[in-house]
């Protein structure tokens, strides 16, 4: 029950290497992990196996196939974040609603960096995997600020661009975000502490705003 591991496996399948196995929870955030820092190509299931001290064959005997995993990884670590997505209450100050958004983005990819790089490989690439991104938690969130976003083109107080470069202008300065060995050569930064990213991330949300928005159209923060 919870985290707790469980030894629990598919009928006529052999045990694994280890006499328990690790929490499904360990076995998705791990499974982020080899997809980020491998792309999903090299992610194999020996990678796998090694990083969760398993059998070879787990991966496929709990899901099936490396893509039904990595839709499990995705789900997992998407899902959560969808769902606290919320719609603009009524007469909310558009800015304040774009504004919101790219705050909270910025926060979420501080707190899961490996998502961000998972996201950014994937981007790169015309796949199914790409198609899924999109359908089930780029477009869903995005239309969430699009209209906020479209009034404030048509009331002059944003420069008038189509959405998708509003979205890279959103979207790319992130890198800043996780790739952090070169932001700690950049600041000046000996280490960074999690007060550290969470200031990057406000700072760099307010930048990007300020730049969307049309001058003298910026709110005093």
């Amino acid at each position: 029950m919870g985290g707790k591991p469980t030894t629990t496996r598919r009928p006529g399948r052999p045990g694994a290497d280890s006499a328990e196995m690790p929490s499904a929870p360990d076995v998705l955030q791990r499974g982020l992990e080899a997809f980020a820092e491998l792309g999903y190509d090299r992610a194999s299931a020996r990678e796998f196996a090694r990083r969760l001290g398993v059998g070879p064959t787990f991966i496929n005997d709990r899901y099936g196939s490396k893509a039904a995993y990595w839709r499990a990884v995705v789900d997992a670590a998407l899902g959560a974040q969808l769902t606290r997505m919320v719609p603009a209450a009524p007469g909310s100050d558009d800015e304040d609603v774009v504004r919101q958004f790219v705050r909270e983005f910025y926060r979420t990819t501080i707190g899961e960096p490996y998502l961000a790089m998972l996201m950014a490989d994937e981007s790169a690439r015309d796949t199914e995997r790409l198609d899924y991104l999109y359908q089930s938690y780029i477009e869903p969130a995005l239309a969430l600020v699009t209209p906020s976003i479209e009034r404030l083109m048509a009331s002059g107080r944003m420069a008038r661009v189509s959405i998708d470069v509003v979205f890279f202008a959103i979207m790319t300065p992130v890198s800043g975000l996780v790739q952090e060995p070169l932001a700690r050569r950049v600041g000046g930064y000996e280490h960074m502490t999690q007060a550290d990213r969470l200031a990057k991330a406000e700072a760099l949300a307010a930048l990007v705003m300020d730049g969307l928005l049309a001058p003298g159209n910026a709110k005093s923060r």
